[in-house]
């Protein structure tokens, strides 16, 4: 029974041996024609990756240029533009007003620029000429190049009327001085704040004289005569705003900033020396606003006369040459014996404006320049000013003693 299921067993395991041994042939066909496919396979996949590669290649050197700052390469070119960089304008700012233009490519090359050189924030503001589609370097350099900057500075003295400012201007800038005297007849349209004209119900004479702030100015190549006093007075604005001129003057002096402003400009043409400025002032305040027995109550300046003469566009005179009359003319609101002018005289400097903001304190009414260095004394009484004249004409700084 053992054998017969031996015998069975191998009987039936006997006709499987031929047909696997029949099957290998074609396994093998099968192995390779997988490894056919598996090459083919590798060899496509090597070529897509290569391609793949290519291509992220080329996609990464295009990404690569829009990831990269835009900045000119090229300085060859001829054309120009002219452009103002303002006062106080950041690196930030300044790119913004080249890129606009067309002087650079990009905002952020100039600021990367202006990082990488140190001298980049000594850049002055003014107006300059460059050329179009500078590389951002270039641009600083250029920018830091005084030979770039357009230039026409004109200094105004202290103490000019603004008759010999307006003649100034015209022969420096070109412009007519009929133009300055059309622009300087409406203060208010010039910039000058109405408030300014206010003298507690007195009457006015509106005057752009005395917000011609003196200084160095360097005029646009545009500039019209209306832009230059316009300048002048938005410099007269941030002058007095920084001495707080009319706060001192209100709550300290009890008056308007108009009337001290009246009072800087006869300080301004009056004083021979700074150190006099608030001197002269206070007599100035003294005789309008406190006035003494036995004093005048008149100012009996000199200058004042002088200032009606410019106005009637008459050459000035020294004091020893004018007569009786021309100082007494009743016809004159700036003559001797008025107490009130009805404008300025003159555009007073920085000195002048805060002497009248904050004037010396003293009890003085009379002063006269006694020596050569134009110091002057100044007195209470009349008597003491008689003497001072004698010192005065020892000294040969007067001809002779004014009360005799």
């Amino acid at each position: 029974m053992t054998e017969e299921f031996f015998i069975a067993f191998g009987d039936e395991q006997a006709p499987h041996r031929p047909r696997r041994q029949a099957q290998r042939p074609n396994r093998r066909k099968r192995r390779k024609r997988r490894r056919g496919r598996t090459g083919l396979a590798v060899i496509l996949t090597l070529l897509l990756l290569g391609g793949a590669g290519a291509g992220l290649y080329l996609g990464y050197d295009k990404l690569k240029g829009y990831l990269s700052t835009p900045d000119y390469t090229s300085t060859a070119g001829t054309a120009e533009v002219t452009l103002e960089i303002p006062e106080q304008a950041t690196g930030g700012q300044m790119a913004k007003l080249l890129k606009a233009k067309d002087v650079i490519a990009s905002e952020q090359a100039f600021l990367d620029a202006w990082e990488a050189n140190p001298k980049a924030a000594k850049i002055q503001p003014g107006h300059y000429k460059l050329r179009l589609r500078l590389s951002a370097a270039d641009a600083i350099t250029m920018l830091l190049d005084p030979a770039r900057r357009v230039v026409k500075g004109i200094t105004i003295p202290e103490g000019l009327s603004s008759f010999r400012i307006y003649k100034l201007l015209s022969e420096k800038l070109g412009i007519p001085e009929a133009d300055f005297k059309a622009a300087g007849k409406d203060p208010v349209k010039l910039g000058v704040p109405a408030s300014w004209f206010d003298r507690d119900g007195r009457t006015v004479t509106k005057s752009i004289e005395g917000f011609l702030f003196p200084d160095t100015y360097e005029f646009p190549p545009d500039v019209t005569a209306q832009s230059a006093l316009e300048l002048m007075v938005q410099r007269f604005l941030a002058v007095t705003g920084e001495l707080k001129f009319a706060e001192n003057v209100r709550s300290g002096l009890k008056t308007t900033p108009y009337e001290m402003l009246i009072i800087a400009s006869l300080a301004q043409a009056e004083s021979g020396t700074l150190a006099d400025l608030p001197k002269v002032a206070r007599v100035a305040y003294n005789r309008i606003f406190q006035p003494k027995t036995g004093v005048c109550t008149c100012l009996e300046m000199d200058v004042t006369i002088n200032y009606w003469f410019e106005t009637k566009g008459k050459p000035i005179k020294e004091s020893g040459q004018m007569t009786s009359a021309e100082m007494n003319d009743k016809n004159n609101p700036y003559n001797h014996n008025v107490l009130f002018l009805p404008t300025p005289i003159n555009n007073p400097g920085r000195a002048a404006l805060a002497g009248a903001a904050k004037p010396t304190k003293g009890d003085w009414y009379f002063f006269v320049a006694v020596d050569k260095q134009r110091n002057s004394a100044f007195s209470s009484t009349y008597a003491q000013f008689c003497q001072d004249n004698a010192t005065a004409v020892r000294n040969k700084v007067l001809a002779r003693n004014s009360c005799d």
